[in-house]
């Protein structure tokens, strides 16, 4: 089985998964897209609207930004792989619940084994803290780690992490807009 087919094969689970109750009300599952063999992975906390209604990850407000921060130091979507910690909206876009998280995130750790990023960005509160919890970091707020860079290296996977705060902090605070900014360049190093 090819890469490619591996990551067919979570997208498909993910859209017949009823792991949570979550799946009741979405429109679309949002398991992630991007280059097959992305060295960078962008992971947000969890679907909203235009993400449940097109599928995709991204692509609202936030998703636009998102689009100029990889811009901004010469990527684009298809040099990445961006998905979320949660593959469903949440009602009303509320924050995770620790129930969603632990049911949804064996996808994301799948994905991550099956990509073996050098590069793994969460972005927000809620994705740091599952990310450096996983790979044995001890979670801290967003504010205080965003944009430093936290070695990973273990018999199966060199990285770094980079926890950034998520493009929408800066379309509800947009003094954000240049933190993401520099945030942004250390990921492009």
């Amino acid at each position: 089985m090819t890469e490619s087919d591996e990551m067919k094969t979570i997208m498909d689970e993910v859209a017949a998964c009823r792991r949570c109750v979550l799946h009741g009300a979405r429109k679309r599952t949002v398991p992630g897209e991007g280059g097959d063999h992305a060295r960078i992975m962008l992971i947000g906390e969890a679907p909203g609207y235009n993400e449940d209604v097109q599928g995709r990850p991204f692509v609202g407000r936030a998703g636009a930004f998102l689009d100029e921060l990889l811009s901004s130091v010469g990527l684009k979507r298809n040099d990445v792989f961006i998905t979320n910690i949660l593959k469903c909206r949440p009602p009303g876009n509320r924050n995770p619940k620790s129930e969603e998280i632990k049911s949804c995130t064996p996808y994301l750790d799948r994905q991550i084994a099956l990509l073996a990023p050098a590069t793994i960005c969460p972005m927000g509160n809620f994705a740091a803290g599952y990310i450096l919890e996983k790979f044995g970091i001890k979670p801290a707020p967003i504010g205080s780690i965003h944009g430093k860079t936290f070695r990973i290296k273990s018999l199966i996977m060199d990285a770094r992490i980079i926890p950034l705060y998520h493009p929408a902090s800066a379309i509800y605070n947009p003094n954000m807009r240049n933190t993401l900014l520099e945030d942004f360049k250390n990921v492009a190093e």
